[in-house]
């Protein structure tokens, strides 16, 4: 099993969700690109962080 952590930094707000983009590291293709948040939870953070695990 590997994991891998996406980072994410805000981008704009919907009228129910928070919108992230994904932070590129340099080289590297997005693994997720944007993902949105449910508004009650992601509330004022601008960063995310998501732990992807891989079962191989």
């Amino acid at each position: 099993m590997s994991s891998t952590t996406v980072n994410f930094e805000f981008e704009k707000e919907t009228k129910n969700s928070v919108r992230y983009k994904e932070v590129s590291v340099d080289g590297q293709a997005p693994i997720v690109g944007s993902l949105y948040v449910q508004k009650w939870y992601a509330g004022s953070t601008k960063n995310l962080s998501i732990t992807i695990e891989k079962k191989d």
